[in-house]
């Protein structure tokens, strides 16, 4: 049932409550499991009978007495009945079961959104990759997880910002640096001993030769000419990196995926925000000298609320070393720091699990900075949520490396082999902390096992439909069919249970969002999809009753509407034909 039935029937109780001589209490509705026992349950007779000292059936009783009594109930109640020790079992009116189709024919593309939210501002910061080679399948997910995140939000009114962190600074970028130079003067026929660390997958020789040739790389407006120098170490850094980024949005942009802003970690140096902030924390006596470094009390401070990572570090954390450089979490500190000062009201960042124990140290940091330096830190800000990584079969056997990449699949591999569509369901498919296997032959399998294909089958079947209603001389469905139709002829059990399940969606998608967990949504759009093909093989649509075959090309329109909502959620188009 819709969510203002819902709200509506809690109403009809509470009156009930109150007419009984008891004060209002949370009043749970739960979908009973068996259909027979009706479309809606509560426990509020069990809740409330210790305290009345009654029979919780007896409480029951005269609960269902006076919903039947009041006139307020007749449209949304059709029966109500007692079951087991005390459980209220509710069966919905025909006309408020067919509310929902008028809903989602009037409300379209924006059915399941709400303006919760409007005026709030959110980033979602993800990817976030070091410019250092080709994204790789955990990158994939995480690209996929947080596009899906971000079009959750915004469909609940928040303004969201999309953001890349870009780690541009420190040893990565040096050992590519020095990767490259190595590959370069080899293929001059100058002998090169590689560096210890170094980035030894094909992609690295590519660069090199694009390098030694002058090729240009275009970069946010402006030409990059490689000069051809091995010396240059410096220009072959600034090459490298560019081309690297360049790859990296390509293949993010066949996913799918665009980001609003992009931030250098190098900012936070040559803008001194990373000192700034050490400053900040030093100040305010949360950090102190021990063995040449310097500590911060992450032990002592109170990180707990938030979504994702540990209530607190489990002991002090070195933020500078003895030789004066800064550990990893002291600029994601800065970061961070900036993110507040650009006045979103929340930040979630998506990223690997590997970086549980990063979460405490970060917000530990931002609490022992902020009165410094002038900002107001939430507690538990940021949000995380954390993704485990996935393995990958093909041919019954894992993948476990690329020849270009030299140790990893990629994205790249990832989209030749599946396509977009396949690619972002499968990989919002599970939740973010679940491990799962991603079956590329089940991915382009043409099945009902494979679950894009069958939830976009069920979107071109519905396409079919009316295209064949109209080639009939029916006419045009959404006109014949439209919001105003008559569905009194809704009546089976399958078309009964195909309303029930459009009228969730909504609820599907708070919680969703509430939870960060856009497996949800395709989860939802797998059972919507299994509803609607039962109810397509059972029953006959284009029948010769021109009144029973609009109430069904009306439930199907519902129906297709609320297939290319969750779809569009989640990055995956919504096909006409297959």
């Amino acid at each position: 049932m819709l969510a203002e039935q819902q709200q509506q029937l809690i109403r009809l109780i509470d009156a009930a409550l109150v007419s009984i001589g008891v004060a209002p209490v949370p009043v749970t509705l739960e979908r009973p499991k068996i259909e027979a026992h009706g479309d809606v349950a509560t426990n509020v007779a069990l809740q409330i009978a210790k305290s009345q000292k009654k029979n919780p059936r007896e409480v029951a009783e005269a609960i269902v007495s006076a919903l039947r009594d009041n006139p307020d109930s007749v449209e949304l109640v059709d029966a109500v009945e007692i079951a087991g020790p005390g459980f209220i079992n509710l069966r919905l009116t025909a006309a408020a079961k067919h509310r929902v189709v008028h809903t989602v024919l009037d409300a379209r593309d924006c059915f399941g959104t709400t303006r919760t939210h409007e005026g709030e501002r959110v980033m979602v910061e993800f990817v976030s990759a070091n410019p250092t080679g080709p994204l790789h399948l955990g990158h994939a997910r995480q690209a996929a997880l947080g596009d899906a995140i971000a079009n959750l939000l915004a469909a609940q009114a928040w303004q969201v910002t999309r953001e890349f962190y870009y780690n541009d600074a420190g040893v990565q970028i040096a050992n590519l640096a020095l990767s490259v130079q190595a590959r370069a003067r080899e293929l001059a026929g100058e002998t090169a001993a590689f560096p210890e660390g170094g980035y030894r997958g094909e992609y690295i020789s590519e660069i090199a030769r694009d390098y030694l040739a002058h090729a240009t790389v275009e970069r946010e407006g402006a030409a990059l000419i490689a000069s051809g120098n091995v010396e240059d170490l410096d220009a072959i850094q600034r090459f490298a990196v560019a081309y690297l980024r360049n790859e990296q949005d390509h293949d993010l942009a066949a996913l799918g995926i665009r980001f609003d802003s992009f931030f250098l970690e190098s900012s936070l140096y040559s803008e001194h925000k990373v000192q700034a902030t050490v400053d900040a924390i030093a100040a305010s006596g949360m950090a102190y000298e021990h063995e040449g470094a310097m500590w911060l009390k992450t032990s002592a401070i109170d990180v707990s609320g938030g979504l994702g990572g540990p209530p607190a570090d489990d002991k002090d954390r070195v933020m500078r070393k003895s030789d004066g450089s800064y550990t990893y979490f002291v600029p994601d500190v800065a970061y961070h720091i900036t993110k507040l000062q650009r006045g979103f009201d929340k930040v979630i960042n998506v990223q690997g699990s590997d970086h549980y124990g990063t979460v405490a140290r970060v917000r530990a940091g931002l609490q022992a900075s902020a009165q410094s330096l002038g900002v107001t830190v939430p507690q538990g800000f940021p949000d995380y949520l954390l993704h485990k990584m996935l393995r990958i079969t093909k041919g019954g056997e894992e993948v476990k490396m690329s020849k270009r990449a030299g140790t990893y699949v990629t994205l790249h591999d990832l989209l030749d082999w599946v396509g977009r569509d396949a690619a972002r369901f499968f990989l919002v498919s599970r939740k973010a902390d679940a491990e799962f296997v991603f079956d590329v032959d089940l991915a382009i399998s043409k099945s009902e096992e494979n679950p894009v294909y069958y939830v976009q089958y069920a979107h071109a079947r519905v396409c079919s439909v009316f295209a064949q209603a109209e080639e009939k001389g029916f006419g045009r469905p959404d006109v014949a069919a439209g919001p105003r139709a008559d569905l009194a002829p809704l009546q089976s059990a399958r078309e009964r249970a195909l309303m029930s399940r459009l009228a969730a969606y909504p609820t599907v998608i708070a919680a969703a969002t509430a939870e960060l967990a856009p497996h949800q949504v395709a989860s939802y759009l797998r059972e919507l999809a299994a509803d609607f093909h039962g109810y397509y093989n059972a029953e006959r649509v284009l029948v010769d009753d021109a009144a029973a075959r609009n109430a069904r090309l009306a439930l199907l329109l519902a129906t297709r509407q609320v297939l290319a909502n969750g779809l569009r959620l989640i990055g995956v188009s919504a096909p006409q034909r297959m």
